[in-house]
Parts: structure tokens; C-alpha cells; sequence
């Protein structure tokens, strides 16, 4: 397997974030992925590389999932932050005012200027900071992804993005749970557009990948999957629900299968077993899995119940689907277990798939 991990990952290391009502430590670390690669090392799991990905390559695969104007915005949002006032330079920016979507209440295409107001635009939380090294660390990330697109459609069975910030939060025009630019998806497309006629994202974090549902809801050529923490409780809370089934042409190309807090590993395998059953009734040539280890018992902002070694069941069941596999870095916060976990998920993915 090869392992593409993002050089450029600790740019982005936000203060804080809002919890509640108050201002707290971020938990999206950069010591989140400086475990896992600290663990791959140990193991000698894959081969480790950086992305070589050229710059049009990169805008033009970017654009299959994002917008121009919400790249642009990412682009120079920091730059904005800092001219709207010098002192800013110091604070990472965290949006103060949105326009709610409902019909007649704000204008989402009004032409605002302020910086505030585009940062609101673009952002549907106020926990996702955007910090100096945020686009640089997120598009290099995306690079990460495309470069494993490619390794599968050169006949590779599997290949890692290992990056942050994570990325399946994020919807064509707007960022939030940590997430900038959707890497999952963008793998997704780069495998349609490679050849792969169908195309199956299979998201195992706990928080249901908002985004990347959003980005393929309508398309009848991307089945996208989700076991997630359900949504009447937990975060975000308004999208992820068993009945969102796709739209228009992608009518029952979504499949949503949310859980309670504190489901352990029988319950969660069992969704896992129908997921895959779903997979294979669709006929994908290729399997995107969002993976976020926040499944785990002892993450602080989570609920399900996991252990460790529950982890390697889960690579090895995702191998028997028999596809090329793309794994993006996702959630998962108890830091001190989440090299091991993560690598524990690819060891049985690779021994599944028969090394």
C-alpha cells in the first residue's frame, strides 16, 4: 500500500474553537496525524510518500467538487482576515454571522464585501478555525488524495491519504467540522473521471460526511454510504437522517445508517455487514472509505463504544469487498491511541487483501 501523507499538515494548527458557548482548545491536532505516521514507521506499514502533484492538475480536480469562488475565498481568506484588522493576525478567524437558509430570511448570493460576512457565507460552524497555513495545509491534502486516485487507477488494490485537516465536512461551497476541502470526494471523481464507471464512498467516522453526500446526492454514478452517529443527537445534526436516499437521478444511491451513542462493535458491524451488501448490489469498480477513528471508545467527542483491536475486523471486512480502496484521514481525537488504531485498520486491510 502506498501511503501519501501531507508535508505541509502542521501549518494548520488552530487555537481554538467554540464548544457551547465557550472558547476551548481545538481537538484537531496536528499531533492527530504525527501518531499515526510515528506508527506506520514502527510497523513498516506501506510505502510513505509525498505528493507530486502539479499545481493545474490539482485546480482542475478541485473544481470537479468545489466551486471557483469558494476556492478563491479559501485562497485569500486569511490575507482578508488580517487587512479587515492587523491584530487579527494573532486570532484565527471564527465566522459571528450566517444566512440562515430559509426562503425569504437572507440572500446566500447577496454581494456582500465584508469579510465577516463571507467568512458566515462559507462556513456553517463556528468550530473550524481558519488559521494562517489552513489553504496551504488543506490543498496540499487534497494533492495527497488525487495522488492515491491515481495509484488505484494504475492498477493499485490500496493507497492511504494521510492528512489534515480532514475533509468530509465540506461541500462544494462551504467548510465546517474541521473540514476545507473534501478529500474523499475529490478521490471519488478523479476515479470517474479516471474510468471507473461506478464509484462507491464509504464513510465509517462518526459524524455522518455531510458534504460528501451533499456533492453526490443528485448523480446516480457514486453510491455514497455512512455509519455515523444519529443525527437527532449528535453533530451536524441536520443532514444524515435513514431517509435521505439520493435525489433526482441518484435516487437510491445514498444510504444513510445512523446509530445510537454508545453502540459497540456488534451493532456497528452489522451496519457494516449491510453497507457492504449495498456495495455490492451497486457493482462498484472502486471504494473511497473516509476513515475516521473516532468510532473509538475513548474519544472525548464522540459515542461509540469500539476497542483497538476491532479496528483490524474492520480493515479485513472492508478487503473482502474485493475493490481498489482509496483511505482518507478523517476524525478521531483520543490522540495517544490513534496511530494504533489506524494502522491496526490498514493492517487488516492488508492482510485481508493478501498483502
Amino acid at each position: 500500500m502506498k501511503i501519501f501523507h501531507n508535508p505541509l499538515h502542521a501549518a494548520h494548527a488552530g487555537r481554538q474553537e467554540m464548544f457551547r458557548g465557550r472558547m476551548v482548545p481545538c481537538y484537531e491536532l496536528p499531533d492527530r496525524l504525527d501518531h499515526v505516521l510515528a506508527e506506520l514507521r514502527r510497523r513498516e506499514l506501506g510505502e510513505l510518500l509525498e505528493p507530486d502533484v502539479d499545481d493545474a492538475a490539482l485546480r482542475q480536480a478541485l473544481l470537479r467538487v468545489h466551486t471557483s469562488a469558494y476556492l478563491d475565498f479559501l485562497q485569500g481568506a486569511w490575507q482578508a482576515w488580517v487587512a479587515l484588522d492587523p491584530g487579527n493576525a494573532q486570532r484565527d478567524a471564527l465566522p459571528s454571522v450566517w444566512p440562515l437558509g430559509h426562503r425569504h430570511a437572507f440572500r446566500m448570493d447577496a454581494p456582500t464585501l465584508h469579510f465577516a460576512a463571507r467568512l458566515g457565507q462559507h462556513a456553517f460552524d463556528a468550530g473550524t478555525p481558519l488559521t494562517a497555513g489552513t489553504w496551504a495545509a488543506a490543498r496540499a491534502g487534497a494533492a495527497c488524495a488525487l495522488a492515491c486516485a491515481r495509484e488505484l487507477l494504475a492498477g493499485a488494490r490500496g493507497a492511504f491519504a494521510l492528512t489534515r485537516p480532514p475533509g468530509h465536512h465540506a461541500g462544494p461551497d462551504y467548510f465546517g467540522g474541521y473540514c476545507f476541502l473534501n478529500n474523499a470526494a475529490l478521490a471519488a471523481q478523479a476515479l470517474r473521471d479516471g474510468g471507473c464507471a461506478r464509484v462507491a464512498v464509504l464513510d465509517v467516522d462518526y459524524h455522518h460526511g455531510n458534504g460528501t453526500q451533499t456533492l453526490f446526492y443528485e448523480r446516480a454514478d457514486v453510491l455514497t454510504l455512512s455509519l455515523h452517529g444519529d443525527p437527532a443527537t449528535e453533530y451536524p445534526y441536520f443532514l444524515g437522517f435513514a431517509d435521505e436516499r439520493g435525489a433526482g437521478a441518484g435516487q437510491g444511491c445514498n444510504l444513510n445508517l445512523p446509530l445510537p451513542r454508545g453502540s459497540g462493535f456488534e451493532v456497528w458491524s452489522q451496519a457494516l455487514e449491510r453497507a457492504l451488501q449495498a456495495l455490492r448490489d451497486f457493482g462498484a469498480q472502486a471504494l473511497v472509505v473516509p476513515m475516521g477513528l473516532d468510532t473509538f471508545v475513548g474519544d472525548p467527542i464522540s459515542g461509540f463504544t469500539l476497542h483497538g483491536d476491532d479496528y483490524l475486523r474492520v480493515g479485513e471486512r472492508l478487503a473482502r469487498a474485493g475493490l481498489p480502496t482509496l483511505f482518507t484521514f478523517e476524525g478521531g481525537y483520543a490522540v495517544a491511541e490513534l496511530g494504533v488504531n489506524a494502522v491496526n485498520l490498514l493492517q487488516g486491510f492488508v492482510a485481508g487483501a493478501g498483502g
